[in-house]
Formats: C-alpha cells, sequence, structure tokens
C-alpha cells in the first residue's frame, strides 16, 4: 500500500508544479501586457532601433563584425535577427518591435521555468515556490518597459537555466549553458568559479575539467566563426565593452553628483559609447577604484564558496552574490542591468532571501522613480534630488551584496 502511494505521490506533486507554473506564466503575461499602458508606455528611451539595425543587416545577408560593427557578443545575435526575418523590409519599426517583444516575453518565460526546475530541485516547500515565481511573474512591473527593448531577459534567462541544470545535478548540461549565456552577455562568467568548484565537490576533479571544457567549447563555438572571419570586428567589441569610462548612473558617479549637489563639487559630463559618462581625472580614478573593488568582491564571494560547506542552496546564494556584485560595483550600471537578478534573488533560502528579495524591490523602486519622475534617465545629474534617489539604489545593490555574501558558518569542506 505504502508503495502504491508513492507511485502516486509524484505524478500528484509533478500536477502540482505545472499547475503553478501555468499561473505563473498567466500572472507574467498580465504584467507584461500593463507595460503597454498608462505611464509605462510614455517617454520610453529604448534600444530595439539599434536592434533592428543589426537584424536588418543580418536578414539581408552581411556578416556581423565583418560588414557592420555589433557591440555585442555573437551570442546576442539570434535575438535580433529573429525579429528581422519576418518581415523583407529594412526600416519597418512596428513589426520588429512586435517580434522583438514577443522574443523577449519567451525568454521571460524561460526563466520562470528554469526557476520552478530550480526549486524542485532544492526541495523548497509550497510557500516558497508561490513567493519566487510569483515576484518573478511580477517583476515586469517593478523593472518598468526597460524589459521590452533591451535584451538582457535573454542571458538572464539562460543563467537560470544554467543555475537549474547545476542544481539538477545535470553538471555538463549547466556548464555548457553557462557558456552559452557568457557568449550572449559576458557577466555570466562569474559563475564560472562556482560551478566548477560545485561539480568538484560533488563529482571529482575530472568531472569538473570535463565540464569547463563543455562550458569552454561552447564558448569557442560561438565565438571562432567570427574571430575567423573577422578578427578585427570581435577585438574593437571587447575594446569597447572593456573601456568604457564611468558611466553616470553607477556608484562611483553617484557619489561624485551627490557631492555636487551637497558641497558643490565640480563634475563633468559627456555622451561616448553609447550612455552619459563623467569624465576627467577624478571619475578616472574613481572608476578604477571600482573596478577594483569590483574584482574584490567577486574573489570574496568565489573564496567563501570554495571554503564553506558547500551544497546546492549555497550555489545558489553565492551565484547570486557574484552577479549583485558585478552589477553594484562596476562602472557601468544601466536600470536593465537589474533584470539579471530577477530569477537569481528570489532562489535563495530562509530570511536571507527574504531579505534580499526586498533590497532588490526597493532597488526597483527607486529606479522605476527616477525613470519615470525624469523620463529621461540622463537628465537626473545635474541641479536635481534625483541624484540621491540614484545613489540611494546603488547603496541599496551594495547592501544586497553584503546580505548574500555574509561568510558560510558552517565548516569547511574539502575539494578532494
Amino acid at each position: 500500500m505504502a508503495v502504491r502511494s508513492e507511485s502516486w505521490s509524484r505524478p500528484a506533486e509533478l500536477g502540482r508544479w505545472a499547475i503553478l507554473v501555468a499561473l505563473a506564466l498567466v500572472v507574467f503575461v498580465g504584467s507584461w501586457s500593463a507595460l503597454h499602458a498608462g505611464f509605462y508606455a510614455t517617454d520610453q528611451i529604448v534600444d530595439t532601433p539599434v536592434y533592428q539595425r543589426y537584424g536588418d543587416a543580418i536578414a539581408h545577408g552581411q556578416v556581423p563584425y565583418r560588414d557592420f560593427g555589433v557591440e555585442y557578443p555573437p551570442g546576442a545575435l539570434p535575438v535580433f535577427a529573429l525579429p528581422a526575418l519576418g518581415h523583407a523590409q529594412a526600416g519597418d519599426f512596428e513589426p520588429y518591435r512586435r517580434a522583438f517583444e514577443a522574443v523577449m516575453w519567451a525568454c521571460g518565460a524561460l526563466a520562470l521555468v528554469a526557476m520552478a526546475f530550480a526549486l524542485r530541485a532544492l526541495g523548497v516547500g509550497t510557500a516558497r515556490r508561490v513567493a519566487a515565481l510569483g515576484f518573478t511573474a511580477l517583476a515586469p512591473l517593478a523593472l518598468g518597459s526597460v524589459v521590452l527593448s533591451r535584451f538582457d531577459l535573454w542571458p538572464a534567462a539562460l543563467t537560470a537555466a544554467a543555475l537549474a541544470a547545476l542544481v539538477s545535478r545535470r553538471f555538463r548540461v549547466g556548464n555548457g549553458l553557462l557558456g552559452l549565456a557568457v557568449a550572449v552577455k559576458v557577466y555570466p562568467i562569474v559563475l564560472m568559479p562556482l560551478a566548477v568548484v560545485h561539480v568538484w565537490r560533488e563529482r571529482g576533479r575530472h568531472e569538473a575539467l570535463v565540464c569547463l571544457g563543455w562550458l569552454a567549447g561552447v564558448l569557442a563555438a560561438c565565438f571562432v566563426p567570427f574571430l575567423v572571419l573577422a578578427p578585427g570586428g570581435v577585438w574593437a567589441s571587447v575594446v569597447r565593452q572593456t573601456t568604457r569610462p564611468l558611466q553616470i548612473e553607477s556608484l562611483g558617479s553617484g557619489v561624485l553628483l551627490a557631492l555636487h549637489q551637497a558641497v558643490g563639487l565640480t563634475v563633468h559630463w559627456t555622451s561616448s559609447h553609447g550612455s552619459q559618462n563623467l569624465v576627467g581625472t577624478g571619475p578616472d580614478a574613481i572608476g578604477a577604484l571600482q573596478t577594483v573593488l569590483q574584482v574584490a568582491a567577486l574573489l570574496a564571494v568565489w573564496w567563501l564558496f570554495a571554503r564553506g560547506p558547500g551544497g546546492r542552496d549555497e550555489l545558489v546564494r553565492a551565484s547570486a552574490a557574484a552577479v549583485c556584485a558585478f552589477v553594484a560595483l562596476g562602472k557601468v550600471l544601466s536600470p536593465q542591468y537589474l533584470i539579471w537578478l530577477v530569477p537569481l534573488v528570489p532562489l535563495v533560502r530562509g530570511r536571507r532571501g527574504l531579505a534580499a528579495t526586498a533590497l532588490l524591490t526597493a532597488a526597483f523602486a527607486c529606479t522605476d522613480v527616477v525613470w519615470y519622475g525624469t523620463h529621461r534617465f540622463d537628465d537626473y545629474a545635474f541641479g536635481s534630488h534625483w541624484a540621491w534617489l540614484v545613489l540611494t539604489r546603488n547603496l541599496l545593490l551594495v547592501g544586497l551584496v553584503a546580505v548574500l555574501g555574509l561568510a558560510w558558518r558552517a565548516p569547511r569542506r574539502s575539494l578532494t
């Protein structure tokens, strides 16, 4: 009789999971639809025309990096090209916009499904499942229209899928997906050391090296064809992204602009690299300092994880902490970077997870107030109280790094 009960309990559990995911997707549809109405639809700052230019060029046979410049890695190209394949006339914006938004919705749905798999592998209770999936399904309302016109849901979904595979002990699949995510937007590389350590603990050194090979192989498959066809174009893209100045929304800029308003500190800005940036000796020095702090924070997260108790919950927490450190302490902090945190932070267990999700929600709120209050994010900088709110957002993200990255208390586990 007990055996029969167990055989019936598994299908029932899977059914409950399927219903919960379906409900989350319905809520996600409602949230997505709401972004096309009211104040969400006014004075949007969009990147979609840039993506359309790339997509139209690809659809008409041009080779990225060789025939036209692209500032993003090769893994991003499919989501630029796919919306352009449905219409023949280049520059036809409305069909492209609708198709691109549909692709981004699908990426958001993929992130939700990946989270559901991760939560199931973690063995969480019903309340936590509902809270995590519900938060993500409603996240578009907190993030605002930026989710419609940026491609960041694509790498976020792949990162979530990679983490779900890792906690489900599909280590090779997880590392392959992580390699693909890195090929889309570089930030998921901060999960690589965590994945290697986790696999080493679970399956040994040989399997960890094999998984690292999977990651490297996927990366090579994405980059090598373009390196062969247009090495100069690929290198120019890398240089453009790694030499950006101190962007006006970053933590360092926030401090300088707050001092500008509080004590009259002189600051200068210019537009370059597709953003507004502070320029001069002081901003350059602070940008360099932020890079040092960013690297130090990532090393601390990796070290604490390697010396900690290990386990899947710790992997989730360390992954969220690493991505948050990359966002909070980087020289560039655009609103769409918060999308990267949506499928990661709600997976963190216990009171720490609740506190982290609350901090992330507050950061969303600060971003939205500035975005929709000024109608143009770069207008907040001078002679305005909006700068204080952006600085508050950035400090909330630093606090989120601290909450997620506090030292593990359990005894150290060996990698051998």
